[in-house]
């Protein structure tokens, strides 16, 4: 089995001129990883403003149903959260949270522990509830739970893409490698992007980078396309103090450039024409234009 490793990068789309042009359909992307702590909600947050702030309309699903945590970082306090739509007591529209750059959120609870495994209905529910919101959006960034759990699972498989964040940290890259397996095994995933966060250099991130290649490239029949670093920033623990994204109080810090470049570059990834399987978000919505 072969592993096709392809370096995609971030300014392949400032290139091309795809900056600035109106976006075709909806891109979904799920941001997970193998194991906590590589600051993957971070990146969902500051690739969400990144990406508002050059003209899209940014939807962020923060699928860690029983442990939400984004609208904690954004310094927002949300009335209701998801935990009310799959109640049955609200809509999805309903429960939508402003946040800075024009975003919105659907928050999760916190401490709920009957949300960490959605049955089928709910996730029925969950996947019709966004495509009715699919007129209003240019990417959803679905922030999933880290780990394999079968929540991180089913969002991973129903999105377009799949961007994994890692570190530099052995066990991170173990749990990245074993994410990818998993959802290759089960769901038949070809195709995985990767992003390192908290590097030193570009070089740590491409060595992260080989070192699962090489495993994947072994045992697993997939594409990896490494899509850049975020750096170590020491403005980064700043924001967090503050509930604010780095990218919104410190505009010109190493990390925010970073994620405007990794925005740049998600606005050039190919859209598919076609659905992965039977799961997809917002996949009723592109059969109805075609």
């Amino acid at each position: 089995m072969n592993l096709v490793m392809r370096l995609d990068p971030m300014d392949d789309a400032i290139k091309s001129g795809e900056v600035g042009k109106p976006p075709s359909g909806v891109q979904v992307i799920a941001v997970t990883s193998g194991k906590g702590g590589v600051g993957k909600t971070n990146v969902v947050a500051n690739l969400a403003l990144s990406l508002a702030r050059i003209g899209r309309r940014v939807l962020v699903l923060d699928a860690d149903l029983g442990l939400g945590n984004l609208d904690v970082l954004l310094g927002l306090i949300p009335k209701y959260t998801l935990e009310h739509v799959l109640t049955g007591q609200k809509r999805l529209k309903d429960i939508l949270l402003p946040g800075p750059s024009g975003i919105r959120i659907l928050p999760a609870s916190s401490g709920v522990a009957d949300l960490t495994a959605l049955s089928r209905d709910q996730q029925i529910l969950v996947r019709d509830a966004l495509d009715d919101l699919g007129e209003e959006v240019d990417v959803l960034l679905i922030d999933t739970a880290a780990g394999i759990s079968s929540n991180v699972l089913f969002f991973a498989a129903a999105a377009q893409e799949i961007l994994v964040v890692a570190s530099p940290e052995p066990t991170s890259m173990t749990d990245a490698y074993a994410l990818m397996k998993v959802l290759s095994g089960r769901y038949s995933e070809r195709r995985f992007r990767l992003l390192v966060n908290m590097v030193k250099s570009q070089r740590d991130g491409l060595e992260v980078f080989r070192k699962i290649g090489a495993v994947a490239d072994r045992f697993l029949n997939v594409s990896i396309d490494f899509v850049g670093v975020i750096p170590v920033d020491d403005y980064v623990p700043l924001a967090v103090c503050q509930q604010r994204a780095v990218s919104d109080v410190y505009p010109h810090a190493p990390s925010t450039k970073a994620f405007q470049r990794l925005a740049t570059a998600v606005t050039g990834w190919h859209r598919p024409d076609a659905p992965k399987g039977g799961i997809e978000f917002f996949w009723r919505r592109l059969v109805a234009q075609s």
